[in-house]
């Protein structure tokens, strides 16, 4: 099966509607919302918006109103440890929303109590049952830290969201300790106007020390045959590298396409397959399988974009893992323009300004957008009541996030960035 390469002038022309519709698209979304809080019945107002929009979406032409493309979905894998239940649930109620797709991962070193308590919380919920796009694995999968157990994992994860939903765009996979810095309206708003093959991840050749550390040792993880966690452990001799592959590693954090999982998942060419057994020894394998596979196959190797939309803090110079953000990061955070940050702590309170500040989200509440169509005058839920998922209500975050992948998309960077 073959996969189409991206034209070359493919850059330049997405940015002109991107850029030119979000200010019409902005204000429209902000009449309609204000259109519904001073109808007297919820019920007639959400069938004539849906309506309405409806309309407005499939009959707009060239001489009329911009035509709004049709909206991505996204596949979420969101996974979390022993102790992580309750993180695992905030991190949910800020990503949710009703056009996507969630699969939330406890792993095995967590209680049954503690994923059945998760699981109880997506049943129990009145918009989530409602929806029914939620979705806890009841067996939790065997983790060890940086080795190929989490790549196994993750491509567990991807074959449950391919067989539950046949219709989402993008995988996203996240951990207890990330959190989105803008609302899913403002990410399903900008990514409509993409490519939907564009995959992002952090990638390159020039693995340096990773050569010595990472590719040539022979890594064995106890999680492929042991019921019981323990650690990694090296065998005495070490390999040489690749001829038949080139390596590439980058993060672990991805936004990969439906279309290139497939590949991976399904594998009509052998070369998942093969990278696959060939990451089993390697160390911290989720840093490289992806990124070897994709840029080794001709047919995805040109839909690559080079970040990873993670905004991360690094000491200096680099350690293992990025610092934990704080408040202090917050203002580099929001003008990064990355929809995602990496990491923080436990209720740390600049989760809580993220909530306030970019999210407009209270505890214990889900991000409110435009399918929110409840009033939250006095503290009440906005989101109690609801409306067709498709309408988004996008914010001044669109701005950042469009800033960000005009940079990245920028034809004189783009391509020499990809898979080098």
């Amino acid at each position: 099966m073959k996969r189409r390469h991206l034209p070359f002038g493919w850059e330049r022309n997405w940015l002109r509607p991107l850029i030119g519709s979000s200010v019409v698209l902005f204000f429209l979304f902000i009449v309609v919302s204000l259109g519904h809080e001073r109808s007297s019945s919820s019920a007639d107002v959400a069938s004539s918006r849906q309506q309405s929009m409806d309309s407005y979406r499939n009959s707009a032409t060239d001489g009329q109103l911009l035509k709004l493309p049709k909206l991505p979905r996204f596949g979420y894998l969101i996974s979390g440890t022993k102790g992580d239940g309750q993180r695992l649930k905030r991190v949910l109620q800020a990503v949710y929303h009703p056009w996507n797709y969630y699969l939330l991962h406890l792993d095995l070193e967590a209680s049954p109590t503690e994923r059945l308590e998760l699981a109880k919380y997506v049943k129990s919920d009145p918009v989530l049952r409602e929806f029914d796009n939620v979705w806890v694995v009841g067996k939790g999968n065997l983790i060890t830290y940086k080795g190929p157990t989490m790549i196994a994992c993750t491509l567990h994860a991807i074959a449950i969201l391919l067989k539950k939903a046949k219709d989402w765009d993008w995988f996203i996979n996240l951990s207890a300790s990330d959190y989105p810095l803008m609302s899913q309206d403002d990410l399903l708003q900008v990514f409509s106007y993409l490519p939907r093959d564009l995959n992002f991840l952090e990638h390159t050749s020039d693995i340096g020390w990773k050569e010595n550390e990472r590719a040539r040792p022979i890594m064995i993880d106890p999680g492929l045959y042991h019921s019981e966690k323990s650690s990694v452990f090296w065998a005495k001799e070490k390999r040489v590298m690749p001829s038949s592959f080139k390596l590439f590693m980058g993060s672990s954090w991805v936004l990969l396409t439906r279309s290139f999982l497939e590949f991976c998942v399904w594998g009509w060419d052998n070369l998942p397959r093969t990278l696959l057994m060939y990451y089993t020894n390697v160390l911290s394998s989720s840093e490289g399988y992806f990124h070897t596979v994709i840029c080794n196959s001709k047919d995805y190797q040109n839909t690559t974009v080079n970040h990873d939309l993670h905004y991360m803090k690094w000491d200096n110079p680099p350690k293992q893992q990025p610092t934990n953000l704080t408040s202090e990061h917050f203002g580099e955070m929001v003008e990064s323009g990355a929809p995602f940050g990496h990491k923080f702590s436990e209720d740390d309170p600049v989760l809580d300004r993220i909530d306030w500040k970019l999210l407009r989200r209270s505890d214990g509440r889900f991000t409110p957008g435009g399918w929110c169509m409840g009033s939250s005058f006095l503290g009440r839920d906005p989101c109690v009541i609801y409306r067709n998922p498709g309408i988004i209500r996008p914010t001044v975050s669109t701005k950042r996030l469009e800033k960000l992948l005009v940079k990245l998309l920028d034809p004189e960077n783009f391509r020499s960035c990809q898979c080098k």
